[in-house]
């Protein structure tokens, strides 16, 4: 490349005006229902220490030598059972919260999703930033509760691909929006238009995805942020405290997780004599695995064998008005202060003759 190739290039790069990105980003999802394609989601999700907290040496061995060949075998059909036209759900409904986010936000930012294990990468998001000359980028992990295992994972993730970069772009997180009104007054309306559709049912839970008893233990807020996003949530609806209960799902191993443990509280419910049970997951942005398998599938024919007569799993937000709304709303606030529109193009062209002139005056000034 010449000495003109190379200032006509950087000429052109300076030229074009910065903008501002948003990064959205998810847990993550098998590229397909599959055996193989589950492994490798697995083996990257289970392989990150801020999931998994034991010694590696402990870990790998047990990983690849036991968990990985056979839970990725015993997941297919539960993968499958929930899979789409579109494919996974979850990506899905990422995308279509990314579009309905770049329509609310318009000029204002380009909005790209990620996952935190999978595809989308966190750095195909970011080259597609690159192309579009981001300068400075917000990052929106979809977790309305913070917790190591996953806001802390995503953080981790946007640094490492920040430090490989040779001019990284300014950098702002959104760590927890459990108690944003938004998103509080989104989840309530939702219930309120299960229920007007469906009829109420005798007792609402609200459950959330658990993580081990010893990460609360060493610190991590999640346990406290589920509980007031729940409290808020029960008093926007007005439930008294008998109509209403928090629990959290998909547990895996031997070790102590939060508790009480959803399956074992649908069961108590069941035999209580609750025979309509609603159930909302408030921590899940978008549907997944956790929500249309282990929740609306299993554990609601978990229920009506324990006695229940109906378990009406009430949909995640998704990328429904009320949420998309929450979330610009959110966005924008966080965004102030940061340039997020490009100058007109007369504005650009005065600020380089201005540039250029300046230049000038310094070669031509006399060396003292």
């Amino acid at each position: 490349m010449t000495d003109s190739t190379l200032t006509l290039a950087a000429d052109a790069a300076h030229r074009a005006p910065s903008r501002t990105g948003i990064l959205l980003v998810n847990l993550g999802t098998p590229d397909a229902p599959t055996a193989p394609a589950i492994r490798r989601y697995l083996g990257e999700f289970l392989g990150d220490r801020r999931v998994i907290e034991v010694p590696r040496v402990l870990w790998w061995p047990l990983l690849h030598g036991v968990i990985l060949p056979f839970r990725s075998r015993k997941l297919v059909h539960a993968y499958s059972a929930v899979w789409t036209e579109r494919g996974s759900p979850l990506l899905a409904i990422g995308r279509d919260q990314c579009e309905a986010l770049q329509r609310s936000l318009g000029d204002a930012a380009v909005v790209q999703l990620a996952m935190r294990y999978g595809n989308p990468s966190i750095a195909a998001a970011f080259e597609a930033f690159d192309a579009a000359n981001v300068r400075q980028v917000l990052v929106l992990p979809l977790y309305p509760q913070y917790s190591a295992t996953t806001t802390a994972a995503v953080f981790d993730a946007v640094y490492a691909e920040l430090a490989a970069r040779r001019w990284p772009p300014s950098l702002r997180t959104i760590d927890t929006y459990h108690d944003d009104d938004g998103y509080i007054e989104a989840l309530a309306a939702s219930v309120r238009a299960h229920w007007d559709a469906q009829g109420r049912g005798e007792h609402l839970l609200m459950s959330f995805h658990s993580i081990p008893l010893r990460y609360f233990e060493a610190g991590d807020p999640y346990y406290c942020m589920c509980q007031k996003t729940a409290r808020l949530l029960a008093q926007r609806l007005g439930l008294a405290a008998e109509a209403w209960s928090v629990s959290f799902q998909s547990r895996v191993g031997r070790t102590r997780w939060l508790t009480p443990y959803t399956d074992e509280r649908i069961a108590a419910l069941a035999a209580s004599g609750v025979r309509k049970l609603d159930v909302i997951c408030p921590g899940f942005s978008a549907d997944c695995l956790e929500t249309l398998e282990e929740v609306s599938l299993r554990y609601g024919e978990a229920f009506v064998t324990g006695g229940g007569e109906a378990l009406r799993y009430i949909p995640a937000l998704n990328a429904g008005t009320a949420h998309i709304e929450a979330l610009a709303a959110l966005l924008r606030r966080h965004l102030a202060g940061w340039t997020t529109t490009a100058p007109a193009p007369e504005d650009i062209a005065a600020r380089m003759d201005r540039a250029g002139r300046l230049q000038a005056t310094l070669l031509n000034r006399p060396q003292s």
